[in-house]
């Protein structure tokens, strides 16, 4: 595929490309036998006589960028060199070419051999090293044929670098930097950011390297680029696709531009950046501009040039700088509001992790009490007994019944900083109790504030309890809601989000391009799990988590959010990341050798944990088959090289701030790398698809999930206390997040929440020659039909009554755990269901 700009193929640098063939300065491949040495280059496999691609000036290719080209090439090789493990790839044209895979045609005794490469290939003058590709063929350190070794070990040298000066784009160099480019130190004190990682205080998980200049004011930090420049380094093979990318930016174009009408119109508003009913809310989504249909929008769209465009003519429904109508409110627009639906989301909404079993009451801390004093709970046995259907707070302890949602301690160091900017807000306990029905039922949230003499004495707290009758206090249980689900959100967001799987991965990232091999067998498993995530990364740092970014505009923690994130990073630990075991430590399963995962859920009904374990399963299954097919004895796993330093680096320097290893498998077993492998490609697909595509259905509707409070609650006598009595919708509406920072939030988890065009999901492969070995192509085959049987599974569970909490009072099926095997959604979009194999958004 030639250089191209977004959809269309650079034109300019083709017609250079033709002009350099004429003067002979093609494109040159060199066989490299896998079976003889080659005298004249020490243990290095003998080279074959040089050949090039042909007709590069005669062929005709198509001006769409997303079309392959495809060239033939004529090899002159001596059989009796063997067989050609790899070759060597120069690029003597102006530009650079994404080479896809070169297919040998008809080698005499084998048949055809594929050489599946996905790399962007530069002028050969950008390289100090020759490109070499390798067969589809895995090998162990141990195995590889002799010719190759070196070759081998070369490539993973280039691709570690030298550890010094700024990256280019044609540099392929994968190393480490700490999270020192989030602020401007250049602007004052304000704008400066602390950097994360490389200490005690604030560890953080290691990001890419880019080489950038320290910051001249700050010399611990680096130098940013202008806000707008999207060009941050990151190695060219890990950019997105030209597909994904004008998706991302048309989506961001549509998205945003959808805040530029609404904000318009609330300058001639009473309230400037207030909606002052719930029906300017509501209006964000109705309405809009229609677009023409039929023949007349088709002869629109054949006069765009680029897929830039493609998002603001569209023909699924949308309309033009329109919010989509978010799922939660598409059914019914007064179910969100209800306390049934508040519980449920904590099972099956876009935050399904946190929850936890209650096991004493009142709820504890575990906050430093010489530091923040008494932090215990105020919630008493009057307040929440009176809903428990007759039970004992000691009865539903013993019969786990009583669960809390508890942001509490996370919060409360960093809330008195917090409440000094605009944000006016609590540290929140919310208690359920799980009631027959499978349902869970909200008993009481308690709005905690540091003592006004000192966090020394503890908090100040007052608790609420559920009202169904209207007037003033059913008005506070829901404002008390809405301070519960801005935590929530800002949690979901800061840790659940961005750095429980965005964040962590990166680390895995760099590690396995700089230790594994492209043709060791677990570089071959994981990879597809790191597609875009390194670029998409690199994006959020650029515009999102920076200082001032979208996310410290939008989210409660504002300045301090990244920083509160690395505090809660302090408490990470790998193997707690396994579903399983996570399960576990929050007490919502027990374990049960009987059940084909090993565990029983304590709460049935937990849409979550059920299907989330179902592909826990068969990730796991898959990966055992597949670690089992190449490591037969643990011996094998200790003598691997490769993957031991692979995971001495992850530890060590991806994740150098948490060392413990405790908190780490030791990599002695088969089994410590199948539960290693499967944590790892949990996190990057399922897990990150659990609490990022829902976004858009549950919190594109702002009320539902505001992630900012700007005012306490109101006191008796006041006019905010007589608002809420008369209007308490209102009261809400200037209580939770602003109209401005609603927009600007609304369009980015719009983008977030959409699938590329170009999406991988679980269970697919974008080639299928991504091994020669038979065994591990047949194991794939059946984590593919495992998947589509959980897929049908899921359906059937959706359809049954006596499940709850998989449709809730909004009436939305739990799908945000459908792997989407067939790919039916593959057009993008804003669909929930589908897994995509890696962090890609």
């Amino acid at each position: 595929m030639k250089k191209n700009v977004l959809d269309a193929t650079d034109v300019w640098s083709s017609i250079l490309d033709r002009f350099y063939e004429v003067f002979g300065k093609g494109v040159s491949l060199q066989l490299i036998s896998s079976e003889k040495f080659d005298p004249a280059n020490g243990k290095r496999g003998k080279l074959g006589k040089v050949a090039y691609l042909e007709n590069w000036v005669t062929k005709i290719t198509s001006v769409a960028a997303k079309d392959d080209a495809v060239f033939s090439v004529t090899f002159d090789w001596d059989e009796s060199d063997g067989l050609p493990g790899a070759f060597i790839m120069q690029n003597h044209h102006h530009s650079e070419f994404y080479l896809k895979s070169v297919t040998l045609d008809d080698v005499p005794g084998h048949g055809p051999i594929h050489f599946v490469c996905n790399s962007w290939v530069f002028p050969a003058q950008r390289y100090k090293y020759n490109r070499v590709f390798f067969s589809n063929k895995t090998y162990l350190p141990c195995d590889t044929p002799e010719p190759l070794r070196l070759y081998r070990e070369d490539e993973l040298k280039n691709l570690r670098g030298n550890g010094s000066g700024q990256l280019k784009e044609w540099d392929r160099v994968y190393d480490y930097a700490y999270y020192n480019d989030l602020g401007f130190p250049e602007k004052g004190k304000d704008s400066a950011r602390q950097v994360l990682g490389g200490s005690a205080e604030y560890p953080y998980p290691r990001r890419g390297r880019t080489g950038r200049q320290p910051n001249k004011k700050d010399p611990n930090s680096e130098s940013r680029l202008f806000l707008l420049n999207l060009n941050v380094y990151i190695p060219r093979d890990e950019q997105f696709s030209h597909v994904k990318f004008s998706d991302f930016i048309a989506y961001a174009v549509k998205s945003l531009g959808q805040v530029i009408v609404p904000e318009m119109r609330a300058i001639f508003d009473k309230t400037i950046n207030d909606f002052d009913t719930l029906q300017d809310v509501y209006d964000l989504y109705e309405g809009g501009i229609e677009l023409p249909a039929g023949h007349t929008l088709s002869k629109i769209r054949e006069c765009i040039p680029w897929e830039l465009f493609r998002e603001l003519l569209r023909s699924d429904g949308e309309r033009f700088l329109k919010l989509p109508v978010p799922d939660v409110i598409k059914e019914d627009k007064t179910a969100w509001r209800t306390d049934e639906e508040f519980g449920r989301e904590m099972l099956a909404g876009v935050n399904p992790v946190l929850i936890k079993l209650l096991t004493e009451f009142p709820p504890t801390s575990k906050l430093d009490t010489g530091v923040y004093g008494d932090q215990s709970s105020k919630i008493t046995r009057d307040h929440v007994e009176k809903n428990m259907d007759g039970l004992t707070v000691e009865e539903a302890l013993s019969n786990k019944k009583l669960f809390i949602l508890d942001h509490h301690d996370a919060l409360i160091p960093y809330l008195r900083r917090i409440n000094m900017t605009p944000t006016k807000t609590y540290a929140t306990r919310t208690i359920l109790l799980l009631k027959d029905d499978g349902t869970l039922r909200p008993l009481a949230i308690e709005l905690s504030l540091p003592h006004e003499d000192g966090d020394e004495h503890g908090v100040e707290s007052v608790v609420f309890t559920p009202c169904d009758e209207e007037g003033i206090q059913k008005s506070f249980w829901q404002l008390a809601k809405a301070y519960a689900a801005v935590n929530d959100s800002g949690y979901h967001q800061l840790v659940c989000h961005w750095l429980n799987t965005h964040a962590v991965i990166e680390p895995f990232i760099i590690a396995t391009s700089r230790q594994l091999s492209l043709v060791h067998p677990i570089y071959k498993l994981l990879t597809p799990h790191f597609r875009d995530t390194m670029h998409i990364n690199a994006l959020a740092r650029q515009f999102l988590i920076n200082a001032d970014g979208v996310l410290e505009r939008t989210v409660y923690p504002g300045r301090y959010a990244l920083e509160m994130s690395s505090k809660i990073y302090k408490n990470w630990n790998f193997t707690e990341q396994a579903l399983p075991r996570d399960l576990l430590k929050r007490g919502i399963a027990v374990e049960d050798p009987s059940q084909p995962h090993g565990l029983k859920l304590v709460i049935e009904d937990y849409p979550f944990a059920v299907d989330g374990l179902e592909i826990w399963s068969a990730i796991e299954a898959w990966v055992r088959e597949y670690c089992c097919f190449y490591y037969p004895t643990d011996e094998k796993i200790k003598t691997d090289l490769e993957l031991q330093s692979w995971w001495d680096e992850i530890r060590t320097k991806g994740h150098g701030d948490l060392k413990d290893e405790t908190w780490w498998y030791k990599m002695e077993t088969r089994d410590e790398l199948i539960q290693a492998c499967t944590t790892i490609m949990w996190i990057a697909s399922a897990l990150h698809a659990a609490v990022n595509f829902g976004q858009y259905p549950y919190a594109g509707f702002l009320p539902n999930r505001p992630t900012v409070s700007r005012r306490f609650l109101p006191k008796p006598g006041t006019p905010e206390y007589k608002e809420l009595e008369s209007k308490p919708d209102v009261a809400l509406l200037k209580t939770i997040t602003a109209q401005f920072q609603t927009l600007l939030g609304v369009s980015l988890i719009e983008i977030l929440s959409r699938h590329s065009t170009d999406e991988v999901y679980l269970g697919q492969r974008d080639t299928l020659n991504w091994t020669a070995d038979k065994g591990a192509l047949d194991a794939f085959e059946r984590f593919g039909k495992a998947l589509r049987s959980i897929e049908a599974n899921i359906t059937e569970r959706n359809k049954d009554a006596r499940f709850r909490n998989r449709t809730g009072p909004i009436k939305i099926p739990y799908e945000l755990l459908f792997p989407n095997t067939s790919g039916e959604n593959g057009v993008g979009g804003l669909a929930v269901r589908g897994i995509p194999n890696s962090i890609s958004i």
